[in-house]
């Protein structure tokens, strides 16, 4: 399993070993030892999955408030998404700024996303199925969100479509408007 640090502290890309043969292959997603070795130290309690059938659907920007913040592993395990964090820590060096990776059915690699951060993703495919390890159980009375395409944001979604969005996502706030209690420590 290697572990790439992105632009955005404790964002990390994940990319399992990958055994093929004759017969297909094998890879171990997570495992508990190889995060500990990388100082990384969860327990996940929930996986979750979804489905998006058309191409250019967009589901984000999501976080969950503290105390019930979560931390996600992302994979997509059918088609292709654009995964997306941002960070939301207020004095981080980083707020407000992003970083995006392809996630693939093919490419295998994984988005972990600590607390702090929203989340989001579009699908690049149609039929695409995305799934998520989380450190904390969903609390809707936590649940907040940011608008995919606030400017101050500025994310570079890579296909040039109208989304598909949830009414949900259609109507959250900008960022700066966003109700957020997170804060960097150093």
């Amino acid at each position: 399993m290697k572990f790439t640090q992105t632009n955005l502290e404790g964002v990390q890309i994940v990319e399992p070993a990958v055994f093929g043969d004759h017969r297909g292959w094998f890879m171990e997603t997570y495992s508990q030892a190889k995060f500990l070795e990388q100082g990384i130290d969860l327990n996940f309690v929930q996986d979750n999955q979804s489905y998006s059938a058309v191409k250019g659907t967009l589901r984000g920007l999501h976080y969950q408030l503290n105390p019930k913040a979560q931390t996600k592993l992302v994979r997509c395990t059918r088609g292709s998404i654009f995964d997306v964090a941002v960070d939301i820590r207020k004095g981080s060096p980083s707020y407000g700024k992003w970083f995006g990776i392809e996630l693939s059915a093919d490419n295998k690699k994984q988005l972990l996303i600590p607390k702090g951060f929203a989340h989001g993703f579009m699908t690049l495919t149609e039929d695409v199925e995305v799934q998520y390890k989380c450190d904390e159980l969903y609390a809707p009375e936590c649940d907040g969100g940011i608008l995919w395409n606030d400017p101050d944001i500025g994310v570079e979604w890579p296909i040039d479509v109208v989304p598909v969005l949830s009414a949900k996502d259609e109507k959250a706030p900008l960022l700066k408007d966003a109700n957020l209690n997170f804060v960097y420590n150093a």
